[in-house]
Parts: C-alpha cells; structure tokens; sequence
C-alpha cells in the first residue's frame, strides 16, 4: 500500500512539474503513472550501472556528474514512454533536480501524517 502511494505520489509530482517546466509533456494522468514506474525501475537498474561505468567522471566533477546521470535516465524515459517527452538534457537535468524536491516535500508531509495519525 505504501508503494502505491509512493507511486502516485511521484505521479502527481511528475504532471505538476509538466505543467511548470516548458520542455517537458506528459499527455495525461496514466502516463505520468506510467513515468513513475519506469523512472523507478530504471534507477534500480539502469543507475547503478551508469554510475559504476562512469565513476571517474564523478569522481572528478565530485558528484556532479550524477545529475547528467539523472538526466539521460529521464531523457531514456522519454524515449520509452509514449505520451512523456523532454525535450533536452538540461530540461531533463532540472526535471530531475525538481522532481527529487517535490518527491521530498510529499514525502516528509506523508511522514507527519503518519506521526500525527499515530
């Protein structure tokens, strides 16, 4: 139940920033479901090879190069989904970078529920 809602939550996170960030379009609330899932899956997969691969980039930029990382895996998601498109890697950058804040936000405001409620 928790990871439904985890899901739809980053769904929720995904059509806002749509919405926000020109560049990015997600044609409707299934979609952005579906965008959820995958960019999912494919930070437990995908990421961790990508970063493995790419480690002395990292290391020399001190972590930075994980944005790029971030962003190729949304740029990949775009590519696979049909209904999700971003349009380059510096909108697919800041997506990520929004998306990560807004995840955090909803999150943290599930947490207090949880404690409120308990």
């Amino acid at each position: 139940m928790k990871l439904i809602v985890k899901f739809i939550l980053s769904a929720i996170a995904v059509v806002i920033i749509s919405k926000l960030l020109p560049g990015v379009e997600v044609v409707d609330y299934l979609t952005a479901l579906i965008v959820a899932i995958v960019l999912a899956v494919l930070n437990l997969f995908v990421r961790p090879l990508l970063i493995l691969l790419t480690l002395p980039a990292t290391i020399l930029t001190l972590g930075l190069f994980l944005l790029v990382i971030n962003g190729l895996i949304i740029l990949l998601a775009g590519h696979l989904i049909h209904g999700f498109q971003v349009s380059s890697i510096w909108t697919a950058i800041l997506f990520s970078i929004l998306l990560t804040i807004l995840q955090s936000i909803f999150h943290s405001v599930l947490q207090e529920d949880k404690k409120i409620t308990e």
